[in-house]
């Protein structure tokens, strides 16, 4: 499966918030899961399918987390080629990082 993903440190309560130009899927995983998800594995994530923008998914614990975005279709995705889509990941920091 081809998606797009980036990795972010957030805070607890900082919001992602995503617009993209279809229908798509959008997790919010930490390194763990996201690790499960690339293989093909089980794995637990917030955020889930969205067809209204901007979707927006909160932090639920500061650390690393991996936003994956990837369309919502009944034909198979080419495992070659990203999801044709356009798309903007933009985070709304509520506090300032912990991080050092």
């Amino acid at each position: 499966m081809k998606f797009i993903h980036q990795r972010e440190h957030l805070n607890e309560d900082d919001i992602v918030v995503i617009q993209c130009s279809q229908t798509c899927n959008i997790r919010l995983m930490n390194d763990a899961n996201f690790r499960s998800f690339k293989n093909g594995g089980r794995h637990t994530y917030h955020g889930g399918a969205f067809d209204k923008f901007p979707a927006r998914i909160t932090a639920p614990s500061t650390g690393f987390w991996n936003i994956t975005i990837d369309t919502v279709s009944r034909r198979a995705i080419s495992v070659t080629r990203k999801p044709n889509l356009t798309h903007s990941i933009k985070i709304i920091r509520r506090s300032s990082s912990k991080l050092s």
